[in-house]
């Protein structure tokens, strides 16, 4: 089932938090624990593919604050903390970074969080598709399942070093795309080459811009599927800067679907 997405409240504040620790998780993902005594501000929601905004701030030597979008992979109500997962690139933009050098103490300003998708239990089966900026939902959604789903997940990574050990129902097949090349057609033609299982299948596909364009093609111009039971979306561009991407999001090159 997908929801109408909703952003996070305007006029709520900042919520204030302290980074607890980091973990490396693979070469190009890194996992940060937020807590302190601003979590008691979270107010946590049920879709899989919650999201906080981050606020940072840019280097001198002109340096504003800015704005990035993140998945939020996990709350620990009992811990008081929740973890984000970071997909690093060396020096490559300014949260890789970030997370891959922050101490613990460091404060991190959030807003939030919003989301948009819960797994619809009505489904026969599921198929989540994706690559490394969308495992944190697709593992959140994973363990949300019912023991009893089955299903496909697809996620695309540039090399071995990137999988990693996703919980998931016993019904449901975890496939990682190795593609160096990340090639924008590679999701979709991994989706056409399924043996389509019957009944209602409920769709999370979330990732590359230009990857998730080829998908809607697969998935509602071939296999016939309703808005209702995909959530698409794209969270970047090749080769745009997050500002530039959330800039297209307004512009024809920046629509996942066509108006």
């Amino acid at each position: 089932m997908t929801l109408p997405a909703r952003s996070p409240r305007k006029s709520r504040p900042a919520i204030e938090l302290v980074v607890v620790s980091s973990t490396r998780l693979s070469p190009h993902l890194v996992r940060v624990t937020l807590g302190g005594d601003g979590f008691a501000q979270f107010e946590d929601r049920p879709e899989t593919d919650k999201y906080a905004k981050l606020q940072f701030t840019t280097p001198e030597p002109e340096p504003r604050t800015v704005t990035r979008t993140y998945t939020i992979r996990s709350v620990d109500h009992e811990a008081k903390t929740l973890d984000i997962d970071f997909v690093v690139h060396g020096d490559e933009g300014l949260a890789g970074p970030w997370a891959a050098r922050v101490a613990p103490g460091a404060p991190l300003s959030i807003f939030g969080p919003g989301g948009g998708y819960v797994p619809d239990p009505d489904a026969a089966w599921y198929l989540f598709a994706g690559d490394l900026s969308a495992v944190p939902a697709i593992a959140a959604s994973l363990e949300a399942l019912p023991e009893s789903a089955t299903g496909v997940v697809l996620i695309e990574v540039e090399s071995d070093a990137a999988i990693l050990d996703l919980v998931a129902p016993a019904g449901i097949d975890v496939r990682w795309i190795v593609d160096p090349a990340h090639t924008p057609e590679r999701l979709a033609d991994e989706v056409r080459a399924l043996e389509w299982k019957p009944g209602h299948v409920d769709v999370f596909a979330h990732g590359e811009r230009e990857s998730m364009k080829l998908l809607r093609r697969a998935l509602f111009d071939e296999r016939g599927l309703e808005r209702s039971q995909v959530s698409l979306s794209g969270y970047w561009a090749r080769g745009r800067t997050e500002d530039r991407f959330q800039a297209e999001k307004r512009e024809p090159i920046g629509q996942i679907f066509p108006a």
